[in-house]
């Protein structure tokens, strides 16, 4: 096994624990290649075989953990993710789904507005997901380094240009889906575009897309080192519009960050909770408006500052990424671990400064 094909596995056998992914990443070596099929892995046994001598203070064992989350789970996490684009245009919000999301991307689009990429794989839920709006090349880059079938309603040019005759596995209700989609009464065009994971998987069945792919092996720490980092309880994030102020308030009782927008609470309409995650991740990239448009061209790949916030602290980091690997942050070289749970990006622009775009206290 190589270096490269560590860092990813197919998911048609049981998921891979955290104990045993990591066995895996330590055991590798050699030149960089790309992963060339399935990878043979385990399961840990279940908590209830644990030796009665463990030590009482030791972490329990899950039987199996989701891939993106890190979370207990009751059966192997096998199936292809659903990349799907959620449209967070005011008239859009509150969104539904987002409470089943494993992971969270909000990034600019034209206009100063931004779009919101959820991926879905862990939770089986029937509520709808949406609205559901048009993808972005660097979208499509997103979603597909998590293995996703990538959802969307229409594209940009450039973006159509990419997917059209790729055999990319590609859902757009404009061109090649419609079925697997339905516009509710509840809004206005095109604010009122939904979907299920039940129409998904069925339409990407349909389309013959596997049924499972390759997704990155993450890693995840349930008590992660963060004492001497500054405290960080509040956050603030812009990107460009006011009307797009991000903000977080923590909960030490949960360990979770609490989504507000512009003073709201950023809410799932499904079932009314606030959005929330264990991770926060903001990273600064390149943007460039290459049209009168102002369609944007956002390096996904060159590196950059960021910062990672976990337990109520803030991580000073760096990000990088390898060609066909997700996003990874580091500090003096390490890579940096997720508490259990759902991550939320953000990718602010590098114009004005890191520190022109979030603050916390």
């Amino acid at each position: 096994m190589t270096a490269k094909t560590s860092r990813w596995v197919r998911r048609t056998l049981p998921a891979l624990t955290l104990a045993t992914a990591l066995t895996v990443l330590g055991a590798c070596g050699g030149k960089s290649e790309p992963a060339t099929g399935p990878i043979e892995s385990a399961s840990a046994p279940p908590a209830s075989s644990a030796s009665a001598s463990a030590s009482a203070s030791a972490e329990p064992t899950a039987a199996f953990l989701a891939p993106l989350t890190g979370l207990p789970v009751e059966q192997a996490v096998t199936r292809r993710p659903l990349s799907v684009m959620i449209n967070n245009f005011k008239a859009a919000r509150p969104q539904s789904g987002l409470t089943h999301a494993d992971t969270v991307w909000e990034i600019l689009a034209e206009g100063g507005i931004t779009r919101l990429l959820a991926i879905f794989q862990s939770q089986t839920f029937d509520d709808p997901i949406g609205p559901i709006r048009s993808i972005r090349p660097y979208l499509i880059d997103i979603g597909e380094t998590y293995g996703g079938v990538l959802v969307h309603a229409g594209a940009s040019n450039d973006a159509l240009a990419i997917l059209q005759h790729s055999g990319k596995a590609d859902m757009d209700e404009i061109n090649n889906a419609g079925a697997y989609f339905y516009r509710s009464k509840d809004r206005k065009a095109p604010h009122n575009l939904y979907s299920t994971q039940e129409k998904l998987y069925t339409g990407a069945r349909k389309l013959k897309y596997d049924e499972t792919a390759v997704v990155p092996i993450l890693q995840f720490d349930p008590a992660p080192d963060v004492a001497g980092e500054p405290s960080a309880t509040k956050i603030e994030i812009k990107f460009q519009l006011s009307d797009y102020k991000v903000s977080y308030a923590y909960d030490a009782a949960s360990k979770l960050y609490a989504r507000s927008v512009n003073g709201q609470p950023h809410i799932d309409l499904n079932n009314s909770r606030q959005l929330t995650a264990a991770n926060l991740v903001v990273l600064s990239a390149k943007h460039h408006a290459y049209d009168d448009y102002g369609r944007l061209d956002i390096d996904l790949n060159a590196g950059g500052q960021a910062v990672l916030f976990q337990e109520g602290h803030a991580i000073s980091c760096e990000w990088k990424r390898d060609r066909g690997d997700v996003i990874r942050l580091y500090r003096d070289g390490r890579e940096l671990k997720f508490l259990p749970g759902t991550t939320y990006y953000h990718v602010v622009p590098t114009d004005g400064g890191f520190d022109s775009h979030v603050k916390y206290e």
